[in-house]
């Protein structure tokens, strides 16, 4: 079973990129668990058409340490397995002690024993690197490889960085290597060539750029993957190819993060901060 956490910056899309990518895995016959890392519980509601999941630590604060598997599974697309592990209640505790948390359950209750039949787990991790809960799928080695979403954004650039170096920091000891960046377009301007030759930079690749399209947006109000929404669309056809890319990828690697003075070059060099 391969592991595969999903990073990058607050808003750039980390939630429907992993979930089109796994719909489009789960159309090539793989067996996938999703474990959702965001406070706002939003990493499988395509995955299971807009339908609530109860999170781990509700389910936790309702029933006490009494928790079945199925309590906090769903089945989702195409056999899907879903998870999403909550936060706390607003303004008391550490949403990254959550994540900490929400994992540890997983394991005591079994998630990962079927490791046989399932093909991948893929953790949706919410933002930056910014305190241990977050950074736990890299620092505790639940997670082997790392992707990256970013776009031609300067911020966007800047969070990829830093959890570049979060993966340096926990390498050794974890062993998660980067398998690359997915760039999920904002149309800036040289923006494919751009994440190319930072993806350079880092040692790493652009594993796929996906185009911005308004069907991501339709697909979403309709509780939907662009996959099982409008199958025949070109979209729907990039994440597949991302799918592929990922399900054949063989390169990772321990990320050589930049300065940021160099980062901010690459930025200038490119017109973003012209």
């Amino acid at each position: 079973m391969r592991k595969i956490a999903i990073y990058g910056k607050g808003g750039i899309g980390k939630s429907t990129t992993t979930q089109n990518t796994v719909a489009g895995l789960s159309e090539m016959g793989k067996k996938i668990m999703v474990v959702g890392c965001d406070p706002k519980a939003d990493s499988t509601r395509l995955l299971l058409g807009g339908l609530a999941q109860r999170t781990v630590l509700d389910t936790l604060r309702e029933e006490g340490e009494d928790v079945e598997l199925e309590d906090v599974r769903k089945v989702g697309y195409a056999g899907t397995l879903c998870t999403e592990s909550g936060g706390p209640e607003p303004g008391v505790g550490c949403a990254g002690r959550g994540i900490i948390t929400s994992i540890n359950l997983l394991e005591q209750l079994g998630a990962y024993a079927d490791s046989e039949e399932l093909d991948y787990a893929f953790y949706d991790v919410l933002g930056d690197v910014v305190c241990g809960g977050f950074a736990m799928p890299i620092r505790e080695g639940k997670a082997q490889e790392i992707y990256i979403v970013v776009s031609g954004e300067m911020m966007a650039m800047y969070a990829a960085n830093n959890i570049s170096k979060g993966i340096v920091k926990f390498a050794e000891a974890g062993g998660v290597r980067l398998g690359g960046l997915i760039c999920n377009s904002r149309n800036v301007d040289n923006e494919r060539e751009m994440i190319e030759a930072f993806a350079a930079k880092l040692g790493t690749q652009m594993i796929h750029f996906v185009p911005r399209d308004n069907m991501v947006q339709r697909a979403e109000i309709n509780r939907k993957t662009v996959i099982e929404f409008d199958p025949g669309h070109s979209q729907a056809d990039e994440y597949r190819t991302l799918a592929r890319k990922i399900d054949a990828n063989e390169m990772r690697v321990i990320p050589s993060p930049l300065e940021i003075e160099e980062l901010e070059k690459l930025l200038i060099d490119y017109g973003i901060a012209a």
